[in-house]
């Protein structure tokens, strides 16, 4: 079941994390398996499912980078094992950045590769919000139109990560 209609909310990269967490609790104690300990079992199954269910859904729309993942692959656009489309620019700096970082010699020159990874993770990041502060207001062809945009965003998020994991192992030098 698909986690936004469990929870009987429109899909949207932004909630309200009040209202989520307090849909959470009351379906916590409906679902609770030790009000259904004298049902049969398959009663007891279901509802243990539904539990489940709920702790998942919590789980990943909770937290706003699982949530995105989470809508990326409810609508197919993450494949498993897909080759993402970045676009040169973006892939060019990105190998700048890792030449420079095996060159890195000094605390210094790690520091300035650290504030430019920095920076373009802010700017990623402010592009995500735009595309998905008004997401949940669109008309279905809009939302598709949206949704390969931010696919794109998310591809350069995970391309940033493995380079600030870069970082973190050459920080570890001095």
């Amino acid at each position: 079941m698909n986690y936004f209609e469990f929870y009987n909310i429109p899909e949207s990269f932004t909630l309200n994390e009040a209202a989520l967490k307090k849909q959470f609790y009351v379906l916590s104690k409906e679902y609770h398996p030790d009000f259904y300990a004298n049902e049969g079992d398959e009663k007891q199954q279901e509802i243990l499912e539904l539990s489940t269910l709920n702790n998942k859904a919590y789980q990943t729309l909770a937290d706003p980078a699982k949530r995105l993942e989470y809508i990326l692959r409810t609508h197919e656009l993450l494949v498993e094992g897909a080759k993402p489309q970045l676009p040169s620019d973006f892939l060019m700096e990105m190998m700048d950045i890792n030449e420079r970082l095996m060159e890195i010699d000094n605390a210094d020159q790690l520091a300035d590769i650290s504030a430019e990874v920095l920076a373009f993770e802010g700017d990623i990041n402010q592009s995500l919000d735009a595309l998905t502060h008004d997401y949940a207001g669109l008309d279905d062809t809009a939302k598709e139109n949206r949704l390969n945009e931010i696919l794109n965003i998310y591809y350069r998020q995970k391309y940033l990560l493995r380079i600030k994991e870069s970082l973190d192992t050459f920080a570890a030098r001095f």
